[in-house]
């Protein structure tokens, strides 16, 4: 038999939310991921099938809502009443793995292609110069499974932000050269970009007015600013 067997609320709210998965997948909806391949960007790991599985299955406990898209296949999903009042568990739950959990920043969780999604959507736009920028992105001491995911360009305009795997064909406005791990340290907070450039494990290059304002058009994570419990001893 699925499931708990039992009428408490937390484990019929578990047998939805606690399936493998299913919290990532939130979490990129939450983001305003509704398209099922920029879903899985956010979740590469997760098989095509089964991704599809999760987002019936979050539709049949009215978690999830889809329609056809207008133009092309596929289908536009959006969260339910119900699936927005989960906003606040997933939230916590990321607060708590950012103040408690260990091995975040152990080498097999060091997933560039995550990192760089999460930074193409964490941009204030609002702060860009008027005309596009590129910024391409080497990263160095990258896991060797993602050794294909070692450069990437992100592409920034105030009407959208764009990342490529794979030469656009614009010209490079500004290089960042960093060291995999500690970006995405600098991403979630731990460690101060300045602080990194400063040891030389992240690098900017580039036109000197470029070069200042980038770090302030950079949002860093949504848990960034959760403290994590002071060490003694």
């Amino acid at each position: 038999m699925k499931g708990y067997g039992q009428f408490c609320p937390i484990a019929v709210a578990a047998e939805v939310f606690a399936e493998r998965w299913t919290p990532l997948i939130l979490r990129e909806l939450f983001a305003g991921e509704r398209r099922f391949n920029d879903i899985r960007r956010g979740v590469p790991l997760i098989s095509r099938s089964l991704l599809a599985t999760r987002l019936r299955e979050l539709e049949d406990a009215g978690v999830v809502e889809s329609r056809p898209l207008a133009r092309g296949r596929g289908r536009d999903y959006r969260l339910t009443p119900g699936g927005e009042e989960l906003r606040q568990v997933v939230d916590g739950l990321g607060a708590w793995g950012q103040r408690w959990a260990t091995g975040q920043f152990d080498p097999h969780n060091i997933d560039v292609g995550v990192l760089m999604w999460n930074v193409r959507r964490r941009v204030d736009v609002k702060r860009l110069p008027a005309q596009r920028l590129v910024v391409r992105f080497d990263f160095r001491a990258v896991p060797s499974y993602y050794k294909g995911m070692r450069t990437w360009w992100l592409i920034l305009d105030r009407r959208e932000v764009d990342l490529c795997l794979k030469d656009p064909g614009f010209d490079v406005d500004v290089i960042v050269t960093a060291d995999a791990t500690t970006m995405a340290r600098v991403w979630m907070g731990e460690v101060d970009l300045g602080q990194a450039m400063r040891a030389g494990t992240v690098r900017l290059e580039g036109p000197r007015p470029l070069v200042q304002a980038l770090p302030g058009w950079l949002l860093l994570s949504h848990f960034a600013h959760v403290e994590r419990p002071v060490t003694t001893g």
